[in-house]
């Protein structure tokens, strides 16, 4: 039995829902960087607001480190690296960046959004960093 097998559908293949899964993972993180890169200025002014160090440079590296682990899970190349930074990328900005718990009463809600969606991002990208070691 190959190690690229699932539980899909026989008709289907085997691995075809996980490719497609992985594939449209990786363009939603590759997109959603390229919007960061859209508005850099946005994005640089938030980390500085989080107190993020160097925010100039630590905001487009975050962002590249994104764009770069999301095309390389889409695509399935080097995928123990870019699996890796996704993880990383998502263990430390999920909590730093949207630290809904230190907000102001009745102001965290788009943090806590954002944070549960990069919480089940986080869960994702775990998934595959498993299968990149398969």
């Amino acid at each position: 039995m190959a190690a690229d097998t699932d539980h899909d559908d026989a008709a289907e293949g085997p691995g075809t829902f996980s490719r497609l899964g992985r594939v449209l993972f990786g363009l939603g993180l590759a997109l959603q960087a390229s919007e960061d890169f859209r508005d850099i200025d946005d994005s640089i002014e938030y980390a500085e607001s989080e107190g993020v160090p160097v925010p100039e440079l630590a905001a487009p590296f975050a962002s590249g480190m994104m764009f770069v682990g999301g095309l390389g899970v889409a695509l399935w190349r080097a995928p123990r690296i870019a699996t890796g930074a996704v993880v990383t990328f998502l263990a430390v900005v999920t909590p730093t960046m949207h630290d809904f718990w230190n907000a102001e009463e009745g102001s965290g809600s788009g943090d806590r959004l954002a944070f549960f969606g990069n919480l089940a991002m986080f869960g994702a990208a775990l998934v595959f960093l498993r299968e990149a070691y398969r």
